[in-house]
């Protein structure tokens, strides 16, 4: 079964790095997170379960992942819209890319372009880490 999703195809790291540099206050970068995650598509009920539960995000987070022609795609989805959106930045940075394209992305550099991790919360930045550390872990382990 295939994942169809704009992040890391039609949506990159780059494309929302220059697009949120347009940006000069935070509550615009937030709305336009918020719409990066209107873009992502849907998860089916039938995979919101334990087994696909991110543990250590403040929101309900779920994520599965395929491998097509050597490369991950992932899908997954939150019950948060501003997670949504976060999903969405990380999956532009990691999706269809190659296990050993993941593991060597700097994405504390990506976050850092944004100025992204100093305006969340504590607990947002801790699920954040989590989406991350799940994605290069499924990398790592393929």
């Amino acid at each position: 079964m295939s994942f169809e999703s704009p992040f890391g195809k039609s949506i990159t790291s780059e494309d929302i790095v220059d697009t949120l540099s347009f940006f000069d206050d935070w509550e615009e970068r937030y709305k336009y997170i918020i719409d990066l995650g209107k873009e992502l598509p849907g998860m089916s009920d039938d995979k919101k379960t334990d087994e696909f539960l991110l543990r250590g995000c403040q929101s309900q987070v779920w994520i599965d992942h395929n491998t097509e022609d050597g490369k991950l795609v992932f899908e997954a989805d939150s019950d948060a819209h501003i997670v949504r959106g976060l999903l969405g930045m990380v999956l532009a940075a990691f999706n269809y890319k190659t296990p050993a394209e993941i593991v060597a992305f700097d994405v504390d550099e990506y976050f850092s372009q944004v100025d992204l991790v100093k305006h969340l919360s504590p607990t947002r930045g801790n699920g954040l880490r989590a989406m991350v550390q799940k994605i290069k872990d499924t990398a790592a382990a393929a």
